[in-house]
């Protein structure tokens, strides 16, 4: 018997541990779900308490952490970016793999050199974005260099969005992941390149550097730059591609209306309003207005935003942030009060429905002729509980840990992503047999 500990019980948790909770179940294993809301994490075990438990934990606690990894034969974490680190050290320690659905850190890269000469396998980014997208994009990028192509642009983009049917609210969103993420989304600099030329966006740029995006069936997106999309270029062996680009989604117009709360500073987490529990959300917004004592804050809002931009401010409107209701936050970052105002409107309702899109744009030279390749998948929720989120985020991770634990993975040791026939092929097959498949269109 095995045991594996799985960290995190929360929104996009469901599918993953559902997954491996089966798999102990017919092959005798045993599953540890810890979250630091034990109660959480219990639910998530209902009905298989036969063949696995839930306890506190809380990965900044060496001796909890500790306890718990050393107990196991493979961690399994849906845990905040952040505290991952916690959990690798701790497999280092007891020997244990982990794999993990995040971006590598700087600091988990750093535990490469350790982690191989140990023979423990540190993978990380096996979810959605990044996940999915390294696993569809390796398999078409190995694909076309097998048939001899020259690929010249490769542009990625996903979204985490609301099916069209549950779609009724003015901003065409809503949370589908952890609220807080959303909010901070894009802060640094994005960086890609274009015909071989290098761009760089600041923050308060990235909402003006849109892409639309179309998909077959489901109308036009609005696409921004994600991160650091020059890093990997060589991490899918395209070091001389001329343009490389791996991108957001939402919805058209989203991008433009939530770009005044980046103008305004209101997506800024690095500070505290004193007594902001003593402030109105219309207060809030005009304290971020320029004075002018002989207009409204409508109407300096409405200068700020364009007064031909009708749309984006009965958007703010919407979210009512112009009222005279008190904020409940003592000491809050702006971020923290606009995340708050957001939760209570784009929450996803029990009888909603999210989904998933996601586009790879290849264009490619093959036998002296242009080609363009389009592969796009649509997913979308069953329910409140198994949402497109935790099917695309929690079942490759899961699919991943399942062919480490039959011994499919074996020679593979350091940090790693997903780029290999090892991961892509059987994850890939995997999912399509569940209906999570990419349609591909050739020009």
């Amino acid at each position: 018997m095995k045991k594996i500990l799985i960290l995190g019980a929360g929104k996009s948790s469901y599918n993953l541990i559902q997954y491996l909770l089966q798999y102990a179940n017919t092959h005798q294993h045993h599953i540890v779900v810890g979250d630091f809301n034990q109660q959480a994490a219990q639910e998530r075990i209902a009905g298989y308490t036969h063949c696995a438990s839930a306890v506190e934990f809380d990965a900044q606690n060496p001796a909890i952490c500790n306890k718990y990894v050393s107990e196991s034969d493979l961690v399994v974490s849906l845990l905040p970016p952040a505290l991952h680190i916690h959990a690798a050290k701790a497999c280092l320690k007891w020997n244990k793999s982990l794999f993990t659905a995040s971006y590598v850190s700087a600091e988990i890269k750093s535990l490469d050199a350790e982690a191989r000469s140990k023979d423990l396998l540190l993978m990380n980014e096996l979810g959605l974005d990044p996940g999915i997208d390294h696993l569809s994009a390796m398999k078409i990028i190995h694909h076309l260099q097998q048939q001899g192509a020259t690929i010249t642009s490769f542009k990625s983009y996903t979204g985490g969005l609301v099916a069209p049917e549950y779609d009724n609210n003015p901003w065409n969103y809503k949370f589908t992941w952890n609220p807080r993420n959303v909010v901070l989304a894009g802060q640094g600099i994005a960086k890609y390149i274009v015909n071989n030329d290098y761009k760089y966006v600041p923050y308060h740029r990235l909402f003006t550097d849109i892409q639309t995006i179309s998909v077959k069936g489901y109308g036009n997106f609005d696409g921004y730059p994600n991160r650091d999309s020059l890093s990997y270029r060589e991490v899918y062996g395209l070091e001389n591609i001329p343009t490389m680009l791996r991108g957001t989604l939402r919805k058209e117009g989203f991008c433009e209306a939530w770009n005044v709360f980046v103008q305004l500073g209101i997506t800024d987490d690095s500070y505290k309003l004193e007594n902001s529990q003593q402030m109105t959300y219309r207060q809030f917004i005009d304290a971020y207005l320029p004075a002018n004592n002989s207009l409204s804050v409508e109407e300096r809002l409405k200068n700020v935003i364009g007064n031909d931009k009708k749309a984006i401010f009965d958007k703010i409107v919407w979210l009512g942030l112009l009222t005279n209701t008190p904020i409940p936050l003592q000491n809050a970052s702006p971020a923290q009060i606009l995340q708050h105002v957001l939760e209570q409107k784009w929450e996803l309702g029990q009888e909603d429905k999210d989904m998933i899109v996601m586009q790879h744009i290849f264009e490619y030279e093959l036998k002296g002729k242009k080609h363009e390749l389009y592969s796009s998948l649509v997913v979308k929720g069953d329910n409140i509980h198994s949402t497109a989120m935790a099917k695309t985020v929690g079942l490759p991770l899961a699919m991943g840990a399942k062919l480490y634990l039959e011994g499919k993975l074996d020679g593979l040791s350091g940090v790693h992503v997903p780029i290999m026939p090892m991961l892509y092929e059987p994850i890939l097959e995997e999912l399509a047999s569940m209906g999570i498949v990419f349609q591909e269109e050739v020009s």
